[in-house]
């Protein structure tokens, strides 16, 4: 199946130089629909025309020979016949209520888990319980640790609702299947020329154990870097081998990246620290190409899969990693490297954290940092294994090799996307048995069709006016304006977003000109649709070319 994908920029490329992670793994996953797409086209789905533009250079440059197809925003029928609307996120909600215009049944939506931790993407989470989303719908939850927060999430809204509605039925829930995102693998196979170029490059001494820490710099967002440091600092003096931490990735500001430098400098002054900027491509790649042990001891309830430990497998280097989230999934305890173990406060802890943050007290960040300070690690074994990692180069090519393989035969990007399509093919069936099931038939044929924020403004807002124009409405011809004299009036900038064309105004002037009519009559004569002529003739009585009764 090719999906149309849901595109926006932000959602698969990096804004002025910098990349989210979810960025990463839009384009990630955009590359491997490309890869997959079989003998049809790339297709997009947005409203906006300049990002369809966007979207076809971007598929361009990933393959030329790629054909691309645009789906309007207004096309909804375009998005039935393909069967499945891909969104790069948890935002669920608004595409299903769109989909109420054709029916819940009309096409699948399929969305992704990124960082669930802000209070947006709980709150959507949470709206699934009241959202018209279907069986055949799905969350790809991106590890199995986004699947168990999700499910707390959404076991917390479903108890919600059953107090709200007197233990009422709740609806069944969405597929919310694991997936994890991919990594291809080909961007970081590295021969021992590359490696020897990246050392040079990063001017790395032969002697040294170059020990890469890969992302975004940050004190609350990913991981805060004193475990690290003080690590290294521990092995550095036990062991008297000579160490020297890569700090690879982007900062927001100077600022963070001064911290970093001080903090290393006072806490593990006899280990060397190479910055390297994400944002130069070869120097970043140098980094994955010239290490010796990959670390990353993830501590942010706002990570929920992680990116780097697969490009470290790819690259070939031990991953040395905390036992968080999604890297329980992808690095093996002592077959790819070694999982730290962490501890964290129980269920029910973190309440003050919690209301500060909801009632504005707390900014985001500050969220995040007082909820990550009470992560710890296991610091004794963290010692061990990075001392491990530093004395025995052959546990180092073993535990690297593994994890190559590891990377290329579960989590490159081709293997990854064959398990959407596996999961598109599964919501496709789902659906059309609903199809044919009467019941199930009937009962999605009582769906609204379209969703409580936008009914329409003449519904909400019924109450508003006079008198409603319906079919049965006069309208009666009492400017006979000339076509061209039409055409001048809605040129005025008065009127620049006046939506009754010339075209329009001529076809009903001339089936007025005969006499007044009813609007029904109207349709009927005119050919167009009732709503249609509904809202030609009240805005063409508000210029007063016409008067109705």
């Amino acid at each position: 199946m090719t999906p149309a994908i849901t595109f926006e920029p932000d959602g698969y490329l990096p804004k002025d130089g910098w990349l989210m992670g979810r960025q990463s793994a839009g384009a990630g996953f955009l590359r491997a629909a490309v890869a997959g797409r079989g003998d049809g086209p790339v297709v997009a789905f947005t409203p906006w025309q300049g990002s369809a533009g966007i979207f076809r250079r971007t598929v361009q440059a990933i393959d030329p020979d790629a054909p691309t197809e645009w789906i309007p925003g207004q096309r909804l029928d375009l998005l039935a016949a393909r069967g499945l609307l891909y969104r790069p996120d948890q935002v669920l909600g608004p595409s299903a209520r769109q989909r109420l215009r054709l029916g819940p049944a009309a096409y699948s939506l399929c969305g992704v888990t990124h960082t669930l931790a802000t209070s947006f993407t709980l709150d959507a989470i949470a709206k699934i319980v009241v959202e018209p989303l279907m069986p055949w719908d799905a969350l790809i939850c991106t590890s199995r640790a986004a699947l168990a927060a999700v499910t707390v999430v959404l076991d917390h809204a479903e108890d919600h609702l059953r107090w709200r509605a007197k233990e009422a039925q709740v609806p069944p829930r969405l597929m919310l299947p694991v997936i994890p995102l991919g990594v291809h693998t080909a961007d970081f196979s590295f021969s021992d020329e590359d490696r020897a170029a990246a050392r040079s490059r990063l001017k790395l001494a032969a002697d040294e154990v170059a020990v890469l820490s890969a992302g975004r710099l940050s004190l609350n967002g990913k991981a805060h870097p004193y475990a690290i440091f003080k690590a290294l600092q521990s092995v550095a003096v036990e062991t008297g081998r000579p160490l020297a931490l890569v700090l690879a990735g982007q900062a927001f500001n100077k600022t963070i990246v001064e911290t970093f430098e001080t903090a290393a400098a006072a806490i593990c002054p006899d280990v060397r620290t190479v910055f390297v900027d994400g944002k130069a491509a070869e120097d970043y790649r140098a980094a994955w190409a010239g290490a010796d042990i990959f670390i990353s001891l993830a501590d942010s309830i706002q990570e929920t899969f992680g990116l780097t430990p697969l490009e470290a497998m790819a690259s070939g280097l031990p991953a040395l990693v905390s036992d968080w989230d999604g890297y329980r999934d992808t690095v093996r305890d002592g077959l790819d490297g070694f999982r730290i173990p962490t501890w964290a406060p129980a269920p029910g802890g973190g309440q003050v954290i919690a209301h500060d943050y909801e009632i504005g007290l707390s900014r985001y960040e500050e969220y995040l940092y007082q909820s990550n300070a009470a992560v710890a690690l296991d610091q004794r074994q963290l010692h061990e294994r990075l001392r491990d990692l530093v004395l025995d180069e052959g546990l180092r090519r073993r535990l690297g090799a593994a994890g190559q393989a590891h990377a290329r035969d579960t989590f490159d990007w081709s293997v990854v996307y064959a398990g959407y399509q596996a999961l598109w093919a599964e919501q496709a069936a789902l659906r059309d048995r609903a199809a044919t099931d009467p019941g199930a038939r009937a009962r999605l044929d009582r769906a609204p069709r379209r969703g409580s924020d936008h009914m329409g403004p003449f519904d909400t807002f019924a109450s508003y006016p006079t008198r409603h124009v319906g079919p049965a409405t006069l309208a009666t011809l009492a400017i006979d304006l000339e076509p061209d004299a039409y055409k001048a009036l809605i040129e005025h900038p008065i009127l620049a977003y006046w939506n009754v064309t010339p075209a329009a105004y001529g076809i009903v002037r001339g089936a007025l000109q005969a006499g007044p009519a009813s609007v029904e009559a109207l349709a009927g004569a005119t050919g167009l649709p009732a709503p249609a002529v509904i809202e030609v003739v009240a805005r063409l009585a508000k210029l007063g070319i016409l008067t109705l009764s």
